[in-house]
């Protein structure tokens, strides 16, 4: 853990806030019933606002806090939840790990990778298992944001990733008492705090009878978005909404498309997401400082976990592919009796290849996380306690210098798309970000061996793929 020097504070989560670690979860908000507001700030993400708060609250929040060192980590919840279920390093407790999709091809457009988060969620609220479903979907102001689907009609217009800040303050606490019972879904920080939420609360405890994880690269800015649009020619101003999944039957699931439609229009502006500057996900622009202290790539303390299951033998499918991993006896029997009845097409997998889908994200949480700890060491800077030990001896130097890159990257992005909002000029942004892109870019650059095998492995699958269509 880094030496805590200059904010030495009785609880720690003023060393998140003030360190700017802060997720925007809302977790404080719920616990504290609104004493401690969670906001949405100038360079769109949410921060708590620790200001009037009492010792109490503090002492509260901080144990709910998913980057608190009061609160428990990852391994203590889990082993609380699943403690009889066998544990992996890499990705937590597990009772099965498979990869699938819905098999009906008409509503596949409408999700992200296989479909299979709200193929689940519908199957636990038509089974009268929950009454509604705590999840990220469209709003009016911000452009989407935690809300309750009580319907099927609800829940499916909710469908597809959404790569915007949100916090679940305000939701949580609107269906508190209710008698309702709901599954609740997000990404592994928000998984986290909202058990700890559930741990401190037992009316809430009661009423979250289920916790849906989705694997997270890491948490955007609302930046990330108008920066998109505003490639395609919709200044942030004018931005209605946007879509960051359109998928193209000629193409692989990697080739998705962004799409965004200016306000007061019917028309969708759209380019492949890789086009776009910023557009590939190792980039990091626009990423929330906290998650350059997130160790949790498979939401360790959700019931089950969905991802995109990025293997060769998946990725040419455009349709997209769901890596699931299950800790619920009654999730789990779900999915299996979807697969039996032919709703969902289902692979088993094992430990190794469930990781090996998110190699990218454990380069990032584990081998990145080990030095961003380092060097925060080095230099006297707070640091949240992790299950990553610091350190530099597992990487090469040249590792050690693009996690460096990748975190000065996010750092500039956020401030000059501010200063490019400020002056109403997109040029602005791209001019502080592109060489810093490009010079990343230049330093990953796969070698021809590499790019030859990928090749390979994706044409070979493509042949498999001919003779065992479903």
């Amino acid at each position: 853990m880094a030496p805590q020097t200059e904010l030495n504070h009785t609880h720690s989560i003023q060393n998140v806030v003030e360190n700017n670690v802060c997720v925007g979860c809302g977790a404080c908000g719920v616990v504290t019933n609104g004493r401690i507001p969670v906001t949405i700030r100038p360079r769109g993400y949410y921060q708590a606002d620790l200001t009037g708060a009492s010792d109490a609250d503090l002492a509260i929040g901080s144990r709910v806090c998913p980057f608190a060192d009061e609160s428990k980590n990852e391994d203590e919840v889990a082993d609380l939840h699943y403690p009889d279920l066998p544990h992996d390093d890499r990705i937590g407790r597990y009772r099965s790990l498979f990869a699938g999709r819905i098999r009906d091809d008409a509503q596949i457009p409408y999700s992200s990778s296989g479909g299979l988060t709200s193929w689940t969620l519908i199957q636990l609220l038509d089974r009268g298992l929950i009454d509604g479903v705590i999840h990220v979907r469209d709003f009016d102001q911000p452009m989407f944001g935690y809300t309750v689907s009580t319907t099927r009609e609800e829940l499916l217009a909710g469908r597809k990733s959404k790569y915007y800040p949100a916090t679940f303050d305000e939701a949580l606490r609107s269906i508190r008492g209710d008698s309702g019972r709901y599954a609740f879904v997000g990404i592994p920080c928000a998984i986290k705090a909202a058990r700890h939420v559930a741990a401190e609360d037992p009316v809430l405890r009661d009423q979250i009878a289920f916790f849906i994880g989705i694997v997270c690269g890491h948490l955007k800015t609302s930046a990330y978005a108008e920066s998109f649009a505003w490639q395609l020619g919709i200044e942030p101003d004018r931005l209605d909404t946007v879509d960051f999944r359109i998928k193209d039957p000629a193409l692989t699931s990697r080739q998705y498309s962004f799409g965004a439609r200016a306000a007061g229009s019917t028309e969708w502006s759209q380019a492949q997401t890789l086009s776009l500057v910023g557009g590939s996900w190792g980039h990091a622009v626009f990423q929330l400082n906290a998650c350059n202290y997130c160790d949790d790539v498979f939401a360790e303390t959700a019931d089950v976990v969905f991802g995109d299951a990025w293997l060769s033998k998946y990725e040419i499918d455009w349709r997209g592919t769901n890596v699931v991993l299950t800790r619920n006896e009654t999730i789990d029997q779900i999915l299996r009796e979807g697969a039996a009845t032919g709703a969902i097409v289902k692979d088993e997998l094992d430990p190794d290849a469930v990781a090996k889908t998110q190699a990218g994200n454990y380069r990032h949480r584990r081998d990145g996380l080990a030095v961003r700890l380092a060097d925060d060491e080095k230099t006297a800077r707070w640091a949240p306690r992790k299950r990553v030990a610091p350190g530099y001896d597992h990487v090469t130097p040249e590792r050690v210098k693009l996690i460096r890159n990748r975190r000065e990257i996010s750092e500039v992005s956020q401030a000059a798309f501010e200063d490019a909002k400020a002056r109403n000029d997109l040029q602005v942004y791209m001019n502080a970000i592109q060489p810093l892109i490009a010079a990343y870019q230049n330093e990953t650059k796969l070698s021809l061996t590499t790019r030859v095998r990928n090749k390979l492995q994706r044409e070979t699958w493509k042949l498999v793929g001919r003779f065992t269509k479903r």
